[in-house]
């Protein structure tokens, strides 16, 4: 849409457009800004990722509404200026303008909507002091102000505290009564986009505490949508950023993960934010599952300045072979996140560092306390996580009946969830429990399923792991049969499967199961790989 008039017109007509890149251009360009045109570009410039011209016009729109007398609206000014700051790790200077808004709001005889922002804060820091009856007491008066003024951001703000107060006293249902409530009014467009965007990360982060995947899934598809229409909008900020990127890694979407969780780290480094060690620990669990082993230590070592990497380090180990450093890293690490928010994932990475080292017994234990874990938390996902350790213990210590019947548990659980990585492991130790029962057709079925996602995916190690379990024909280089040969010579050629099934008199079908054949054996992903190997092996 073009926007035609004065800059401030311009400015005006897209900001009720909510073309916040064309608002934030054209007001920044206006002359003599008044009030709500400098709140219009605060908001604008924030929304477009201008932070520090976000933070000047809502310093200028204070200064203006306290020159005009309305001490009301400067607070909120305050309100937003420091919750800005907050969200970039700048807490003291926050901390000023909260101080400033509650003076400037104070004394006022009516229920304000600046008196119920500036409760926030407040209530925030009862959340995290652990004085959870204060700080459910401030939401409800919160949620109190926002009906009485009908200023939906205030209710909001107010909902949002109550969930999170009742899910730290344990009350998940609760809990997330109040959160689906808040990403309704989100959804429906009912508080402003600042507001939006704080409650969708408050919730996502509330789903991955409680390891309910499927509704952070779920809000984050509809935060996709509300987004898609507002040209511009950078919605996802600092650890908003890396919880997306871990629901998008869940999910299959490796890629955006890593674009994701790379943008976490640029707007979380300057100045650094508590979040960054996060960002990188993310960062290094997706180079670790791809294989890029050297990118995924550099990601840790910058994690650990953070925090301990755990437990991303020790599965590093893990894949570099070096399995006696790892089960140290990992007998450790079950001490010292014992009753942590870390300690079911630490569990299930020793039930397979164990596992790796011989050890059954240890990893039976680790096994049995996830399973004791994931049915007292009574969430999907921790029931998926429990079943597959359980079947990958049963299978080693040489019970693959009962094996199967976990890991085909683990395989639902995952599938619900929509976690194809997942999946595929357990399909994979599905193939390895069929190979034991001496079902060579069942498994081979299995790892086909396994190898094509890990091949979507780019699960390099994975991949590998599954050649390891493929018995390899004789003839031919690495295994390949002569046609297996033929039909990677041809690709090397640069033709596609029905130009093969057509040079070979064959159907598209069956190049395409000898292709996925060829990159199971080789431990390959791509038609560029296989070319490579091509040349290199002197095929072509």
């Amino acid at each position: 849409m073009a926007f035609v008039g004065s800059a401030l017109e311009r400015g005006r007509r897209a900001f009720d457009e909510r073309a916040w890149g064309e608002a934030a251009r054209s007001l920044m360009i206006a002359a003599d800004l008044g009030a709500d045109d400098l709140e219009r570009l605060a908001v604008a410039a924030y929304l477009t990722g201008l932070d520090d011209q976000s933070e000047t016009a809502w310093r200028r729109a204070h200064d203006a509404w306290l020159a005009a007398g309305d001490r009301e609206r400067a607070a909120r000014c305050a309100f937003w200026l420091g919750l800005g700051l907050v969200l970039v790790g700048q807490s003291a200077k926050a901390g000023g303008w909260q101080a400033r808004g509650e003076r400037l709001a104070g004394g006022s005889p009516a229920p304000s909507v600046a008196a119920g922002l500036l409760m926030v804060p407040t209530a925030l820091g009862q959340l995290e002091g652990g004085d959870l009856l204060a700080a459910a007491a401030a939401a409800s008066a919160i949620v109190e102000l926002g009906d009485r003024t009908g200023d939906r951001d205030v209710s909001a703000f107010g909902i949002l505290l109550s969930g999170q107060v009742a899910l730290a006293e344990g009350h998940v249902t609760a809990g997330f009564h109040h959160l689906d409530e808040v990403m309704v009014l989100v959804s429906t467009g009912e508080v402003s986009p600042i507001a939006a965007g704080i409650a969708y990360c408050a919730v996502i982060e509330a789903c991955m505490d409680v390891f309910d995947l499927r509704r952070a899934a779920e809000w984050t598809d509809v935060l996709d949508e509300w987004c898609s229409a507002q040209p511009d909008l950078v919605p996802y900020r600092g650890q908003c950023l890396v919880h997306r990127s871990q629901v998008l890694q869940a999910h299959g979407s490796w890629d955006e993960a890593r674009a994701s969780v790379s943008s976490a780290e640029v707007r979380l480094s300057a100045p650094a934010h508590p979040a960054l060690g996060l960002a990188l620990y993310q960062s290094g669990d997706l180079h670790r599952l791809r294989g890029a082993l050297a990118l995924a230590e550099h990601a840790y070592r910058g994690a650990s300045q953070h925090g301990e990497p755990v437990p991303g380090l020790a599965l590093l180990r893990l894949a570099e072979g070096n399995v006696g450093a790892a089960r140290a890293a990992i007998t450790r690490m079950l001490v010292d996140t014992e009753g942590g928010r870390r300690h079911t994932d630490v569990l299930a990475a020793a039930v397979e560092i164990l596992l790796a080292a011989g050890d059954v017994d240890g990893a039976r234990r680790s096994s049995d306390a996830l399973a004791a874990a994931a049915q007292a938390a009574a969430t999907p996902l921790l029931g998926a996580m429990a079943a597959y350790a359980t079947g990958s213990v049963d299978l080693a210590a040489g019970d693959p009946h009962r094996a199967l019947t976990s890991l085909r548990q683990a395989e639902a659980g995952w599938r619900w969830l929509d976690m194809p990585y997942d999946v595929a492991r357990s399909r994979v130790q599905a193939a390895r429990a069929c190979l034991a029962l001496g079902d060579a057709d069942s498994a081979e079925l299995e790892l086909a399923a396994a190898t094509a996602t890990f091949a979507r995916l780019g699960a390099q190690p994975d991949l590998a792991r599954i050649a390891a379990l493929v018995p390899h024909p004789a003839g031919g280089a690495s295994g390949l049969t002569d046609r297996e040969c033929e039909v990677v010579r041809l690709v090397a050629g640069g033709q596609t499967n029905r130009e093969i099934g057509a040079t070979l008199h064959i159907s598209g079908h069956t190049v395409a199961r000898h292709v996925q054949n060829i990159y199971v054996k080789l431990g390959i992903n791509s038609r560029a790989a296989a070319t490579a190997y091509a040349y290199e092996h002197h095929l072509v």
